[in-house]
């Protein structure tokens, strides 16, 4: 058992790290949170009934690790990035980020679930899928997505970061 899961994670890592980064950008703790993830992946392991495909099932479990996660932040003292005039760099000096850079960035700064939805989508998945995931009624996935869509323009074409 413990070389299958292994193998999966391997082969499923991507997944994994983008959640990571979009739910923790830029957060210290990430790599312990990606730690959390596994665990919890690992004592989830023994129960999956092969009723949904591998990823749908690891995409559930880190989604539902990561916002647990972020909820029990919420009670703990909140990490702050300093901005620039902090640290007395001017513009010129900081490096500008690069368009993936920019889209998490932006995604930083969407709600718990417009993250996870949002993120599925831009791997691909269908309505269908994504619902299964997040739990929401599969015509509320597209009417989210849109909105969602909206807003990251928005923040991205604001400079916001």
């Amino acid at each position: 058992m413990e070389k299958e899961f292994i193998e999966l994670i391997q082969a499923n890592n991507l997944i994994i790290q983008k959640i990571c980064n979009i739910y923790f950008y830029r957060n210290p703790y990430k790599e312990d949170y990606y730690q959390e993830i596994l665990i919890r992946l690992w004592k989830a392991f023994p129960t999956f009934k092969k009723q949904s495909t591998i990823s749908t099932w690891i995409y559930r479990i880190a989604l539902n690790t990561a916002i647990d996660i972020l909820r029990k932040e919420c009670i703990q003292p909140k990490y702050t990035e300093l901005t620039e005039k902090q640290y007395n760099i001017t513009s010129d000096e900081a490096d500008e980020p690069d368009d993936k850079e920019r889209l998490y960035q932006a995604i930083y700064h969407l709600s718990d679930m417009e993250k996870a939805i949002i993120l599925l989508y831009l791997e691909g998945y269908s309505y269908k899928d994504i619902s299964t995931i997040v739990g929401l009624p599969e015509n509320n996935i597209g009417v989210t997505i849109n909105r969602t869509k909206y807003k990251l323009l928005k923040i991205l074409g604001n400079g916001k970061r």
